[in-house]
């Protein structure tokens, strides 16, 4: 009947348009940085880029840094060294949620003494008073780093009361939108947060583009994390890569376009897979189910079902899923994310990932619920046998 592929946050496959974009890009010859005709024209299609991924979070032009990745997005943002209205400033400590992505807990280039990790409630929230507290014994500037949306469990952050609070102690907001953009509002200057990361990936743009958001040009990053020449406004240095930065800008545009009347959709799809699952398997744990989430994300637990068994199973009846984080090199272990909430051991250890997207249809929720039905009893016959 054909493969199933739940595995948007992830990646999104790349859509048609942007391919389209990038095949007409790649036929031009001409060096972005160039000055004649043939330079100028590359540039051309970066800047429609630019234009592009400002609109989808109403940020400037001027104000967006194409990078090869939200990885690349992070570690720029993610340094002690800012410029601070204009003038310099050295952050003293970098403020990270407890359920970001690896990129985050990475701490860019803070010092790892120099790092310190804000707890979560067991619905994966931030603790906003534990927050207020370490920012009040907190020498300012530090830098707090809070994703918008889990790409996990799909969990949102109260983003806008974060950088409200984190403005008010003097201390800058990165904020990781990478699941956010495109499913759900994102606006830079309603939201307050001083920078947000993208990828391309995640929109259907290619894989290799990310960009860095800032919301006021004059507070930013003050150190390149690729010195070199004066590329991305002397921001990022390296050649661009013009073809896939133009199809990052048409998933982008395309993305803003379509949000609103796509997300509707996913959540009816969301909630009609969430009810099917739980009436087959009772047994079956929808995690961060009574919080605002991402239309499209489910994590399901199902204590005694190891995630990579399932994984396999559901994978060779025709279902691509995950059991989270896409960046652990292929390997299956417990989501940092469910230990932060405080996921008893046993349930974390089976909680595998059902990320949907704009091609997801009733009929592939349906054969999954299906599918996870049948994986689930045949592992829980197992378990009895032994």
């Amino acid at each position: 009947m054909g493969r199933i592929y739940l595995d948007w946050n992830a990646t999104a496959p790349l859509r048609a348009e942007a391919m389209a974009t990038m095949v007409e890009t790649l036929a031009l010859t001409g060096n972005p940085s160039s000055i004649h005709a043939e330079g100028r024209a590359a540039l051309s299609r970066i800047d429609t880029a630019r234009c592009e991924v400002a609109g989808l979070v109403n940020a400037s032009e001027a104000a967006v840094i194409f990078t090869s990745g939200a990885t690349e997005a992070i570690a720029t943002a993610l340094t002690p060294h800012w410029r601070i209205a204009g003038e310099m400033k050295l952050v003293s400590r970098a403020l990270i949620g407890a359920t970001e992505h690896a990129a985050v807990l990475a701490g860019g280039r803070f010092p790892e003494g120099a790092r310190e990790r804000l707890g979560v409630d067991v619905r994966g929230l931030l603790d906003l008073a534990a927050l207020e507290s370490r920012l009040a014994a907190t020498p300012a500037p530090a830098l707090v780093a809070v994703q918008a949306a889990n790409n996990e469990t799909g969990v949102l952050q109260p983003i806008a009361e974060i950088a409200a609070l984190v403005h008010a102690h003097g201390c800058i907001f990165a904020c990781d939108a990478v699941q956010a953009a495109g499913r759900m509002p994102l606006d830079i200057m309603a939201l307050g947060a001083d920078a947000l990361m993208l990828s391309g990936h995640k929109l259907g743009g290619p894989q290799g583009t990310g960009a860095l958001v800032l919301r006021s040009e004059t507070t930013a990053p003050a150190q390149a994390l690729i010195a070199g020449g004066g590329q991305e406004m002397g921001r990022r240095a390296g050649t661009e890569a013009v073809a896939a930065i133009a199809g990052f800008g048409t998933a982008a545009e395309l993305a803003a376009a379509e949000r609103g009347e796509i997300a509707a959709r996913l959540l009816g799809l969301r909630q009609m897979l969430e009810t099917e699952l739980v009436r087959r398997v009772p047994d079956a744990v929808i995690l961060g189910r009574n919080v605002p989430r991402l239309p499209n994300t489910t994590m399901v637990g199902l204590d005694g079902a190891p995630a990579a068994t399932l994984l396999m199973a559901l994978d060779l009846s025709g279902f691509a899923i995950s059991s989270g984080s896409a960046c652990s090199s292929g390997k299956v272990k417990r989501s940092h994310v469910l230990d932060a909430m405080g996921i008893e051991r046993s349930l974390a250890e089976s909680a595998i990932r059902v990320s949907l997207g704009r091609d997801t249809s009733e009929t592939d929720l349906l054969r999954f619920a299906e599918g996870f039905e049948k994986a689930a009893k045949c592992l829980y016959r197992r378990a009895s046998a032994a």
